[in-house]
């Protein structure tokens, strides 16, 4: 079957005329007659990835349709993740016009086949080296900057996409009030930690087990903002919870690490409105995915998330408010 499916022509095996022109291109670039392309993973976005063989070599093949996806954002940072000494794809050739990209395949490795209640801090260690090489050595000058604006439109996707739409909870006048105060001091504690590179999906889905070292993917949101977005990213992940005193660990850890003048007790407490902020939006943004833009499976994770929310929002007196509210039936996943 794969001998006869090498055969074939420069095209893609089913119905995608998207496809057939990228492969088209990938052709004229390398060379090549014919190339048969395999399909490596699909995300939130509209890029897609796909894998194949060309003259002894394993390429990643992306596609990113320019009406909705910024690649001179991606090229730009990866080149300032790679000059700092850090692991990115090498680009081989990109056509902006076209928003079709060959570059370093990294396998299929990934991180979150390798995080587990039973990992080793070793592993950590050299994530945890990724985050100061980011804090200290990626120059973030002329990025987008991680404004109030931003932020706050992040959380309303919960109560606007979550609350209101897949729970049909609608805040009253007091709530949004409540609300409001609540997302007001998020921002504010954000906005007060030093402002470095953030890659915005720093996690166990972005991140490759390679032969040079751990390989960063994914990292074209990147923006000048909070110095504990990533940290948060990482340690609220996605597939493992992990017990409030190994979190209390790591955020001990990277305050020693980042060199931090301020008490450990104020460190964690933004560290853990940090990850508030980064989760009310994930649960929002997943909830849209899903009614928005038809894309499945992802209601399935929110229970994991909406707990972090519970995990940490009791630990702080000023939220008793939306505490109250997010531990009623009638909005708990």
């Amino acid at each position: 079957m794969q001998n006869a499916r090498m055969n074939k022509p420069c095209r893609n095996i089913v119905a995608d005329e998207r496809l057939d022109q990228a492969m088209a291109w990938s052709c004229e670039v390398l060379g090549e007659n014919r190339l048969v392309p395999e399909p490596v993973s699909g995300d939130a976005s509209f890029r897609r990835y796909f894998r194949f063989e060309a003259a002894g070599r394993s390429l990643i093949l992306m596609d990113a349709p320019p009406q909705q996806e910024d690649s001179a954002r991606f090229l730009d940072i990866g080149d300032r993740i790679r000059r700092a000494g850090l692991r990115t794809p090498e680009i081989y050739q990109f056509d902006l016009q076209k928003g079709f990209g060959l570059m370093e395949d990294f396998g299929d490795t990934l991180y979150r086949e390798l995080i587990h209640e039973n990992t080793p801090q070793e592993l950590f260690d050299g994530l945890f080296d990724i985050l100061e090489g980011f804090a200290g050595r990626v120059d973030a000058r002329g990025l987008p900057e991680y404004a109030a604006g931003t932020l706050q439109f992040e959380m309303d996707l919960f109560t606007d996409w979550y609350l209101k739409r897949h729970r049909q909870r609608e805040l009253s006048e007091e709530e949004q009030a409540a609300w409001t105060r609540f997302t007001s001091l998020l921002i504010e504690s954000a906005q007060g930690q030093p402002q470095v590179f953030v890659h915005r999906d720093f996690h166990s889905c972005n991140l490759l087990k390679t032969t040079g070292g751990v390989g960063i993917i994914d990292y074209q949101d990147g923006v000048l903002g909070p110095l504990n977005y990533d940290l948060a990213s990482l340690i609220w992940d996605r597939y493992v919870s992990w017990p409030r005193a190994r979190l209390l660990e790591w955020m001990e850890t990277m305050h020693r690490r980042f060199g931090l003048d301020i008490p450990l007790q104020e460190w964690v407490r933004s560290c853990d409105w940090m990850g508030l902020q980064r989760n009310l939006n994930i649960v929002g943004i997943f909830t849209r995915l899903e009614y928005r833009d038809g894309k499945r499976g992802y209601l399935a994770m929110l229970p994991r998330f909406y707990q972090y929310l519970l995990d940490v929002m009791p630990l702080y007196p000023e939220f008793d408010e939306m505490t109250w509210l997010l531990e009623r039936s009638e909005c708990a996943p």
